[in-house]
């Protein structure tokens, strides 16, 4: 599969430089580390919760777990996982469980817990289980500068 047009335009608007890497099909973000050959702490992995007052992608290194109750605290909201049927419609141009941490190219709230900070590289989903998007810690951080940051996940 290819960069879906909502990633790739996103980036290009953005000015970011990156490189796509190729890894056999996985079903999880530490697997998929692994394939790609790449340090799972600097794989960005997204999860979308939501409330009544609409979604929100989590965004954490693949070697942690979400705290929902933290976030919910942070955010002061009273937040839930979305269902697969949600996602879906939320990334329909990506393969379900495939979603880049790139909330504005989907129209959606971004949140960046604080451990994704500090990289020199990171590494995230390109919209598929088969490559993933290579951008420096620098851009990275362009990538993120206006969503809200915190510690709302733990090491697993």
């Amino acid at each position: 599969m290819t960069i879906p047009a909502s990633v790739k335009q996103y980036l290009d608007q953005q000015g970011i430089k990156y490189d796509v890497v190729a890894h056999a099909h996985t079903a999880n973000s530490l697997r998929t580390a692994g394939a790609a050959n790449v340090p799972a702490d600097q794989l960005a992995k997204s999860v979308v919760v939501g409330d009544e007052r609409g979604y929100v992608l989590a965004v954490i290194p693949a070697t942690h777990r979400l705290d929902l109750g933290v976030l919910s605290r942070q955010m002061q909201r009273r937040l839930g996982l979305a269902t697969e049927p949600e996602v879906g419609g939320l990334f329909e141009d990506c393969e379900f469980g495939a979603v880049p941490p790139l909330g504005p190219a989907y129209g959606i709230r971004m949140v960046v817990d604080e451990s994704l900070t500090h990289c020199t590289d990171v590494y995230f989903e390109a919209g598929d289980h088969t490559d993933l998007v290579h951008v420096s810690g620098t851009d990275f951080l362009r990538l993120i500068e206006n969503a809200p940051r915190g510690q709302f996940s733990h090491h697993i």
